[in-house]
């Protein structure tokens, strides 16, 4: 009868975790013309040669990051 209810409390935990997951993913989708934006910032590094390009984006990391940590604290809370 444990395993049971252990099963089924697993199996609850895996069901909000993927729903969560795709509502995450239609979130995304739906702000992707926005995020496409985000990728060319002031301050990110750019190198343009003749024979080729090179491209940091270290400020966008930055931001990422930050945004990510300030969710992940929210939900935590």
């Amino acid at each position: 009868m444990l395993r049971a209810c252990a099963a089924s409390v697993d199996a609850a935990r895996v069901n909000r975790f993927l729903i969560a997951l795709g509502v995450l993913c239609i979130l995304a989708g739906v702000a992707w013309p926005w995020l496409g934006r985000l990728g060319r910032l002031p301050g990110d590094i750019v190198v343009e040669r003749e024979h080729g390009s090179f491209y940091f984006p270290i400020v966008t990391c930055l931001v990422v990051s930050i945004v990510l940590s300030v969710l992940m604290w929210l939900f935590r809370r």
